[in-house]
């Protein structure tokens, strides 16, 4: 290279150092010059590349670092580029420590509408032992049909705790003009197949005899569930039951109540009459008529007094009340009348009272044999039934010869 050359290329980096670092100071430039005087030797042209390198990378570092509208942005990852055989691979440079756990993934959406729990097969928990509806790989119903599964009401929320949704069904087996009744929880597995996650609660023969309504609290996955003490039908409406709300939660393999009451107080609708009777044997009298009596007692086994109560006797057409014993009855029971009856007044709670009623068929009138039904019904004081909470003491057969 000739003088000219060299000191064309001394005159270009000092009006370079005159511009430039003027205005941006950044170290790798000073320690270039430095590295520069200790190498007075090399050629001023590869020497004028190196600074012109380094202080090219340090000015966009030091910007980058400077301007909020550089920040650094997501890395798309790209090929690992081939190492050169005469070239030392680049030092590894330690990855930094996790500060947090990574948020574990939400479960499956278990989120149905209407229209999607009807219209794929469901399978539900067992119903309560006796004649029921099927559970295994049906179809629930938009109406009440007989012996099928309606679902009457429908909500989301989860339930599991799994972060994800789940559906929240009502259920009623339906029999004739009532029939049981479940809460129960379906879900999607993992290959989005529906699956049943469990019963919330159900109706019982005892209490509660139904639900009204459902409602999930979304915060802590509680299912809350309007239950209900008498089931309606049967000549009692539905606005006779005592209705409570009452919460269960989900505990890992079954539902347990966790708020709300957990037992009904006396249902002023409601009783429990209790009846035995005797059987009726007809002996031959002095005029040739047949007469005989039956003991007949009833029970108020409720925790409230009964008002009224109806007392039925389905005897034959031709045996007819006779005088005796009937004072208590505040109705006159008609010879004719079938079946005979006996309106009683006021029974007391755990109070009983005793009826020795006469018979009597009329001469040469044959009566043969047979069976027949006492029943004694509970009403209130405007004369309407009473539901009887155990209304299989409510009838007794008798026989009669």
């Amino acid at each position: 290279m000739s003088e000219q050359e060299t000191l064309g290329f001394a005159e270009e980096f000092a009006h370079y150092r005159r511009t430039v670092l003027a205005e941006v100071e950044v170290p790798g430039p000073a320690a270039v010059r430095r590295a520069a005087r200790g190498r007075g030797r090399r050629r001023l042209a590869a020497t004028t590349t190196v600074v012109l390198a380094l202080f090219s990378g340090s000015a966009v570092g030091y910007a980058a670092m400077n301007d909020p509208e550089l920040r650094p942005g997501p890395v798309e990852p790209t090929p690992s580029a081939p190492v050169s055989p005469s070239s030392a691979p680049p030092s590894p440079t330690a990855s930094p420590s996790a500060t947090s756990a990574s948020p574990t993934s939400p479960g499956p959406d278990g989120r149905l509408s209407r229209s999607q729990l009807l219209g794929a097969p469901v399978t539900l928990p067992a119903w309560r032992a006796g004649r029921g509806c099927p559970t295994s790989g049906v179809r629930l119903t938009a109406d009440a049909r007989e012996g099928a599964n309606w679902l009457q009401a429908l909500d989301h929320g989860d339930v599991d705790g799994d972060g994800a949704v789940e559906t929240v069904a009502l259920v009623q087996c339906v029999l004739g003009t009532g029939g049981p009744q479940q809460v129960v929880v379906f879900d999607r597995d993992g290959t989005g197949r529906l699956v049943t996650l469990g019963r919330v609660v159900a109706t019982t023969k005892d209490k509660p005899q139904w639900l009204f309504a459902l409602d999930v609290v979304v915060d802590d996955g509680t299912v809350r569930v309007q239950v209900g003490d008498i089931a309606p039908g049967g000549g009692w409406p539905g606005e006779w039951s005592q209705r409570q709300w009452r919460g269960y939660r989900w505990q890992g393999d079954a539902f347990a109540q966790v708020s709300g009451p957990t037992s009904f107080g006396p249902n002023p609708h409601s009783a429990d009459l209790a009846v035995t009777a005797t059987d009726l044997v007809l002996g031959t009298a002095s005029d040739g008529s047949h007469t005989g009596t039956t003991t007949v007692r009833i029970r108020n086994r409720g925790a409230g007094p009964v008002p009224y109560v109806a007392l039925r006797l389905n005897v034959p057409p031709v045996v007819r009340p006779d005088v005796d014993g009937w004072a208590p009855c505040r109705n006159e029971p008609q010879t004719t009348q079938e079946p005979v009856t006996c309106d009683l007044g006021r029974l007391e709670a755990g109070a009983e009272m005793t009826l020795t009623l006469s018979f009597r068929a009329g001469q040469g009138v044959t009566v043969g044999t047979g069976t027949a039904e006492v029943d004694a019904r509970p009403m209130d004081s405007g004369f309407n039934f009473l539901l009887d909470t155990h209304d299989a003491d409510n009838v007794v057969r008798i026989a009669y010869r």
